[in-house]
C-alpha cells in the first residue's frame, strides 16, 4: 500500500491573486503524484489546508482535490477552522465535534487525529480526543495502524517551531498510544521541513510543506533580538510517500521539480540492474 502525503498547503495566503503562489506549488505537487508509477492508493493532506480558515479557500481546495484519481483524507492544522471546513467538506467524519475518523479499507487502518486548538499555534489533544483514540486502538488489535495528525509531538531543534515535550497534550497522546504495538507509524506536518524521528517507540515522519518551507537553523533564537537569520525559504514543493511493505512503513521524501538527470535505465545499465537483482535472490 502506498500512502502519499502533502501538508501545510496554506491555500489563500494571497487570497486576491488568481495565480496564487501556494496554489501553483500545490498543483505541481499533485501533478507529480498523479503522474507517478505506481500511483498512490490514497493521499493524506495533513493540515494547514488553508492559511486563514476561510470559506473561499476551502472552496478552492475542494475544487482542486475533486478530480484526483485517488481518495483524499484530511486532518486539520492550526491555520484551519472547523466550521468553514465542515461547510465545504460535510462528508468528512467527526467525533464529538472533532475531525477524527478511521479509514479501514486496506491492509492498514488509518486513524486521523485532530490536534487543532483554534487560536493556538501549537497542538492540542484533550481527554475527549484521547478517549476516541483509545477506543479505536482497543479494537482490531491484530491489524497494523498508522496515525495521521498535523502537529508532531516532538522537539525539532528549530527553536521557534519547537514543541515542548512536557506539554499536557503531548503527554496525553503518549499515554494513549503506549503499549500499542499495532501502531506502525505516525505521519505529521506543521514544521514545513522533512524530519524523521520516533515517538513512544514508533516511527514519526514529518513531511515538508507544499507551501514555502521553514529554513534549517538549529541555533537558539532570542525573541528580544532579531538576528537576521533566514526564516522562510522557497525550496521546491514537497511530498512524502509512505510505503507499507506488509511489515514496515518506509518513507520517501520527494520534491516537485525538474530533476537534473544523470543516468537512465537503458542497455548500458542493464548489466548492473541484473546483477543487483540477482544478489537480492541469493
Amino acid at each position: 500500500m502506498l500512502l502519499a502525503q502533502v501538508t501545510d498547503i496554506h491555500l489563500g495566503f494571497d487570497p486576491d491573486n488568481p495565480v496564487e503562489f501556494n496554489r501553483k506549488r500545490l498543483d505541481h505537487a499533485l501533478k507529480l503524484l498523479c503522474e507517478m508509477t505506481p500511483r498512490p492508493d490514497v493521499l493524506l493532506a495533513t493540515g494547514d489546508l488553508t492559511d486563514r480558515g476561510d470559506q473561499e479557500s476551502y472552496r478552492q481546495l475542494k475544487n482542486v482535490l475533486s478530480n484526483l484519481p485517488f481518495p483524499v483524507y484530511m486532518c486539520l492544522g492550526n491555520h484551519d477552522m472547523r466550521a468553514p471546513f465542515r461547510e465545504q467538506f460535510p462528508q468528512v467524519p467527526t467525533a464529538d465535534g472533532f475531525v477524527q475518523y478511521e479509514i479501514d479499507d486496506g491492509p492498514l487502518r488509518l486513524l486521523i487525529l485532530d490536534t487543532l486548538e483554534e487560536g493556538r499555534h501549537g497542538g492540542a489533544f484533550c481527554e475527549t480526543r484521547a478517549k476516541w483514540l483509545a477506543d479505536r486502538l482497543a479494537e482490531k488489535q491484530d491489524k497494523p495502524v498508522v496515525l495521521a495528525l498535523h502537529h508532531p509531538p516532538v522537539e525539532s531543534g528549530i527553536a521557534w517551531m519547537n514543541t515542548n515535550p512536557h506539554e499536557p497534550w503531548v503527554q496525553r497522546l503518549a499515554e494513549t498510544i503506549a503499549g500499542h504495538d499495532q501502531i506502525k507509524g505516525m505521519i505529521t506536518g506543521h514544521l514545513h521541513r522533512n524530519v524523521s524521528t520516533s515517538f513512544e517507540g514508533t516511527s514519526l515522519s514529518i513531511c515538508a510543506s507544499t507551501a514555502p518551507q521553514v529554513a534549517l537553523d538549529l541555533d537558539p533564537i532570542d525573541p528580544d533580538h532579531p538576528d537576521g537569520r533566514n526564516m522562510i525559504v522557497a525550496d521546491p514543493p514537497a511530498v512524502a510517500l509512505h510505503w507499507w511493505n506488509g511489515k514496515q512503513l518506509i518513507t520517501h521524501f520527494e520534491t516537485a521539480e525538474e530533476h537534473v538527470m544523470l543516468a537512465r535505465y537503458d542497455e548500458s545499465l542493464q548489466p548492473l540492474v541484473r546483477a543487483l537483482l540477482a544478489e537480492h535472490r541469493e
